[in-house]
């Protein structure tokens, strides 16, 4: 079987984390697995070295390089030098020439803009870094932007969220390729210890409760995070905020745009998720450290929000049930 050949798509101040991640996951596939599933190559408009945002150089080869080669995959890397992004027309113009051929076109961060401007995002869901999703819908009307998604996946596009999650996304391109063996294995070769799904949250939920809260709730939602064990009723959240309960309920539902009740449930499932993922504790630990009381209700929880069991998530997305 040929390797596959992908080819990553760079340019000068692009994040350096956007190339070397993807990269280093395929490589990774490629050496855990004992032969050459894919063939990568690291291109530019014109070849010769380019300069990425972190001031470390890339040697590249010139777009003609892949001239009658069979390209699998394009990646359209991220990052720009400033707070604008324009994609570099040579890039963007060879990329609406050569998708019809290829399997797949992918993006990491504001290379979502790459493949906007060649015409492959109008009509679908894309995701890129929180801090462009405004920018990206603002300049591309047509293009339906996903800001919560670490990635996302459109038929054969596939569009990710800043940095690291290029490399999540690159593992998910590795399961469709191999299979999940191949792609959990280069994932604890990485030390990433679990391959995050494209559903899951640019932010953590305490993280994202604290940006939302803009301060008012932050030692707040704290205080919550390290007392998920605990009855976490509306009575004790207004204590510890020092407010009322019916003035504390009406006023965080106005700041937070959820309820108190809402906040807990979402704080609980992400840290059940992560302790699937990153350790080997029996559901009825999980559960009881945090606040499900027992595993039937920490089932139920999954089967609500996420539509599989614990089980089936740990054996997805954790080394430990690989």
């Amino acid at each position: 079987m040929k390797p596959l050949c992908i080819a990553i798509l760079a340019y000068d101040h692009m994040n350096l984390l956007d190339l070397s991640g993807p990269l280093q996951a395929l490589c990774t596939a490629n050496r855990s697995s004992g032969r050459a599933l894919y063939d990568t190559v690291v291109v530019s408009a014109s070849g010769g070295l380019i300069t990425t945002s972190a001031g470390l150089p890339v040697m590249t080869q010139p777009l003609s390089a892949l001239d009658g080669v069979a390209v699998d995959t394009v990646i359209a890397a991220g990052g720009c030098a400033g707070d604008e992004f324009y994609a570099p027309p040579q890039l963007a113009a060879w990329v609406a020439r050569r998708a019809p051929d290829v399997r797949r076109v992918c993006s990491v961060c504001t290379g979502a803009f790459v493949l906007a401007a060649a015409g492959q995002l109008d009509g679908r869901v894309a995701a890129t870094h929180w801090a462009w999703t405004g920018k990206l819908q603002q300049l591309h009307p047509r293009v339906q932007v996903d800001a919560e998604r670490i990635f996302v996946r459109d038929g054969n596009v596939w569009t990710s969220a800043g940095v690291s999650a290029g490399i999540d996304l690159a593992l998910a391109l590795i399961e469709e390729d191999y299979g999940h063996r191949v792609a959990i294995t280069a994932a604890r070769q990485m030390v990433v210890y679990m391959k995050r799904s494209g559903g899951q949250s640019q932010f953590s939920a305490p993280l994202a409760a604290q940006e939302k809260s803009g301060g008012r709730f932050a030692e707040l939602h704290a205080w919550m995070a390290a007392h998920l064990h605990e009855e976490l009723t509306v009575e004790r959240l207004a204590a510890q905020a020092g407010m009322a309960p019916r003035t504390f309920a009406r006023s965080y539902g106005a700041q937070m745009g959820v309820t108190p009740g809402k906040m807990v449930e979402t704080m609980r499932l992400e840290a059940a998720r992560r302790a699937l993922e990153e350790t080997s504790l029996p559901l009825k630990s999980i559960a009881a450290r945090n606040g499900y009381v027992d595993e039937q209700n920490l089932r139920r929880a999954f089967q609500r929000h996420l539509g599989i069991s614990p089980g089936q998530y740990r054996s997805r997305f954790s080394p430990h049930g690989a």
